[in-house]
């Protein structure tokens, strides 16, 4: 029900553009009916063309994602657990996060050239840095009393991780990944737009070099659904996961 409500503004906006281009016969390069892009999106469909070029978009993504994250969650339990290592880090961190993974494509086209390394290298750094940081601030706010028993009952470091420091920290975990997984998908459509031969970016940019608006509005419209699906897919695995702490870290930014 709420779905519904939520989508009949949307649903206005496009009868009244399909009624204005008709009304007015416009005949443009840039813009195309609702019903055009509805056909454009049938035939790409049809052709198999956007479900090739999507798997290309989500293996380069779903791969970055991976190695970034993976590599996030290691490092941010070892700074979390280590203040002094920390602190050391911190200028380090400070100074990478806030590069843009997109002003990177020169230096990655330099060093991997074009493909999927370029590309799922380019996600890994986008999507390293949420997870680094919601997990260490996660692992900061363990209670201490927590960590105070797994000294007491002198685990390892092995059993201190898996059976204090996880558990504990990982609905905001879960939260980063979700994060990082728009993040993964931003990233990979952006490359593959600016310089990536690969995907559903590269597609999206020959529809609008081609003057084919209903295709290039088409693949833009496609690009969200894939992106809300995911993201509905994760609410769902977190709630039912985290129960109360995944509900009430839904709306978590």
């Amino acid at each position: 029900m709420k779905l519904l409500k939520a989508s009949l503004l949307p649903a206005f906006l496009l009868v009244i553009w399909e009624i204005a281009m008709r009304a007015n016969n416009v005949q443009s390069d840039s813009l195309a009916a609702p019903s055009q892009v509805a056909i454009a999106f049938w035939n790409a469909l049809f052709d198999g063309t956007i479900f090739s070029r999507t798997a290309e978009t989500l293996r380069a993504a779903m791969l970055g994602l991976a190695l970034g994250g993976g590599s996030a969650l290691i490092l941010s339990i070892f700074l979390g657990l280590v203040p002094p290592a920390a602190r050391l880090a911190q200028f380090s961190i400070e100074v990478l996060r806030p590069v843009p993974a997109v002003a990177l494509i020169p230096v990655a086209i330099l060093t991997l050239g074009f493909g999927y390394g370029m590309e799922i290298a380019l996600v890994a750094f986008a999507t390293f840095w949420p997870i680094l940081i919601y997990g260490m601030a996660a692992i900061v706010n363990i209670d201490q009393q927590l960590l105070d028993l797994a000294r007491v009952l002198r685990l390892g470091a092995y059993a201190r991780v898996t059976k204090i420091v996880l558990p504990a920290t990982l609905p905001r975990y879960f939260v980063a990944f979700r994060l990082s997984m728009a993040v993964s998908l931003i990233i990979a459509v952006t490359v593959e737009i600016a310089a990536n031969p690969l995907g559903i970016g590269y597609e999206l940019m020959q529809a609008s070099q081609s003057l084919h608006p209903a295709l290039t509005f088409a693949l833009v419209i496609w690009v969200g659904f894939i992106g809300f699906l995911l993201n509905s897919v994760l609410l769902f695995a977190q709630q039912r996961l985290f129960g109360p702490a995944g509900a009430t870290m839904v709306a978590a930014p």
